[in-house]
């Protein structure tokens, strides 16, 4: 158990190096963004506003036909000047007229409300969803934009909880907090006018605490937000565990590791848990507090009021209505004061989002890039150098100087060490990343000239491990080309050694496969990549090992895939297993960052270098004698 809290330990901590959240966002930033969220919805927030002045003019009428009854039907108080025309049409003539009067009025003010507060729930539920839709959007698109190397440095668990929890935390708010919000504060404006229009000098009582209350709350805002931004990184954490480990099951059945993840997800948990009640010592504090100013207050307008009645100096019905504005006064500083943690759960939320949608590790395109048109595919590297961070965070640079070139039609091998850049090499040509040095050409033209999405759309991709995606085998092909007909579907997967299986599978090439293809076997997805990249009609074809996790069996239906694929193309193949680029071309040895050899096979055993020692690593002395 100790050796799980030491690994677990060290992974939690990790997480907190690389964690989502950021500085805070300036707050004049956070505003702009929340009205640029929300501009395209005017419309509907008018129609809120409007709903939501007549709640409030509602809320402010209730006491009144109370008042009414006590002071005129039960009392001896003549009616309001404002109800004068209810005294001409001599309805206060008897106690149940004004009674019958009070009544139609409290069901006239109640169905008014209603229908007010519906309207407003309703559209602002409705606004708060589409915000929530077009947040989900923006960050999605912006992240299918960030270059790979963000990916390299960001968790996958706290981005998703971003893209669910924080916007559903910024939707929440929309749609049900921001009209608490402003219904309150409306009816403090509205009650503190009907409060000093009724007795000025209890409305100082009012006026007087307030703005101790709204300094206390104030006071603990700071604290409260920095305990929820540590609630809402250690939720992320949780999130983190349980997509690795979901994501990896395989591994962890394998490696019969169950007990150290479920370990690894109680302590982010406990850690989540902690986390939430620290918060919560802090919001609890809050109501208490209020609660008891606003007791104090309503005890002293009660003695007060009752002294003023007895005096005649007040009504009976002016001190209800008063009472009544002065607990409904204080409930809206109360929520207010509640809303405290709402209000800090989405600053937190929008700060994660902002964290997000400002981060520019983007691959740029050139204002004045072109399209490629049709490239015939030859590929040149001019002294490039490459290194996944700045030197002066101690990132070590992956190429120092790689210069070769490549003709049109030509196929590459590329071997060499583990971690001596091979993958680093090809990912330059689509732009996966750019040059920290040096420059990469298509048809004599920098790479970086092109526009990005027509560049990458003159390159295939075949990987090591080919990664499809939920949905049928026929909509798995055609992800390389969403215009492909049925008919180029089908002869992809025939030329590419697929159709044979596809054709045994339940419903063909409707069959749905599982998450990322778990239902069928290497070799089968492996194809299925091969007629992806088949369907592209690409001039360029990048091949990152695609053999290597096969058996005898698939390599060779694979290989044969492949054949077909490499026809007239340039081909790139990163391979471990030299006996797949044998017959290349050329074969291209990277070795610390540099071109090591270059040459065919032949002559790269004769030369007897890096290559020949990496063969004869895999094939022995003799193998390598005889080659030569």
């Amino acid at each position: 158990m100790r050796a799980y809290q030491r690994e677990i330990s060290v992974d939690l901590v990790s997480m907190s190096k690389h964690p989502i959240t950021a500085a805070p966002v300036d707050r004049g930033l956070t505003w702009r963004f929340v009205r640029d969220i929300v501009r395209p919805y005017k419309k509907g927030l008018a129609v809120v506003f409007a709903a939501m002045m007549a709640e409030t003019a509602m809320s402010l009428a209730a006491p009144w036909p109370l008042k009414i009854v006590l002071d005129t039907a039960l009392g001896d108080h003549p009616l309001p000047h404002w109800l004068q025309w209810v005294h001409d049409a001599g309805i206060d003539r008897d106690v149940a007229g004004v009674a019958l009067l009070a009544a139609v009025a409290t069901i006239i003010i109640a169905v008014i409300g209603s229908v007010a507060s519906y309207i407003d729930n309703y559209w602002t539920e409705s606004v708060g969803q589409y915000v929530a839709h077009d947040l989900r959007q923006r960050i999605y698109a912006h992240l299918q934009r960030l270059s790979l190397a963000y990916y390299q440095h960001s968790q996958t668990g706290t981005l998703l909880s971003t893209i669910t929890s924080d916007v559903a935390t910024v939707q929440d708010f929309a749609s049900s907090a921001t009209l608490s919000i402003v219904v309150d504060l409306m009816t403090i404006v509205g009650m503190l006018g009907l409060m000093f229009w009724l007795n000025w000098d209890f409305a100082l009582i009012a006026v007087g605490v307030t703005p101790f209350l709204l300094l206390f709350v104030s006071r603990f805002k700071k604290a409260v937000k920095e305990a929820t931004r540590d609630v809402r990184k250690r939720q992320s954490d949780i999130v983190a565990v349980v997509s690795q480990g979901l994501g990896s099951v395989q591994s962890v059945k394998a490696f019969g590791r169950e007990a150290l993840e479920a370990e690894r997800m109680s302590v982010a948990s406990r850690a989540t848990v902690d986390a939430a009640l620290r918060a919560r010592r802090i919001k609890a504090l809050l109501s208490p507090v209020v609660t008891v100013v606003v007791a104090l207050c309503t005890a002293f307008v009660l003695w007060r009021g009752t002294s003023l009645i007895v005096a005649g100096a007040m009504t009976a019905g002016a001190l209800t209505v008063f009472l009544a504005y002065l607990s409904k006064f204080f409930k809206p500083v109360q929520d207010l004061a509640k809303m405290t943690n709402t209000i800090a759960q989405t600053a937190i939320g929008l700060e994660r989002i902002q964290t997000i949608l400002a981060t520019d590790e983007m691959i740029h395109e050139r204002p004045d890039a072109v399209a490629p048109g049709k490239l015939r595919g030859a590929v040149a590297f001019e002294h490039v150098a490459f290194s996944y961070g700045l030197p002066q965070d101690g990132n070590a640079g992956v190429l120092r100087d790689i210069d070769f070139s490549v003709r049109a039609g030509e196929v590459i091998g590329v071997v060499g060490p583990t971690g001596s850049g091979k993958s680093t090499v090809v990912s330059l040509i689509p732009r996966f990343y750019d040059t920290t040095g040096g420059r990469v050409t298509l048809d004599g033209r920098d790479v970086r000239d092109y526009k990005l999405h027509a560049l990458r759309d003159q390159i295939s991709f075949v990987l090591q491990e080919t990664v499809l995606f939920r949905g049928t085998v026929r909509e798995n092909i055609a992800y390389g080309r969403a215009d492909a007909t049925e008919a180029q579907v089908i002869d992809a997967a025939k030329r590419a050694n697929a159709h044979e299986f596809i054709t045994k599978m339940a419903h063909g090439y409707d069959t749905l496969v599982g998450e990322r293809g778990s239902t069928l076997s290497g070799g089968q997805r492996q194809r299925i990549g091969i007629a992806r990249a088949l369907i592209r009609d690409t001039p360029i074809l990048i091949l990152d090992e695609p053999t290597a996790a096969l058996d005898a069996e698939s390599e060779h239906l694979v290989m044969e895939g492949l054949t077909a694929l490499k026809h007239g193309r340039t081909v790139f193949t990163i391979a471990h297993r030299l006996s797949t680029i044998r017959d290349a071309d050329r074969i291209l040895v990277i070795d610390g960052g540099v071109v090591a050899e270059l040459g065919t096979h032949d002559e790269l055993i004769a030369r007897n270098g890096t290559y020949a020692a990496l063969y004869r690593t895999q094939f022995g002395t003799e193998a390598a004698t005889a080659a030569t």
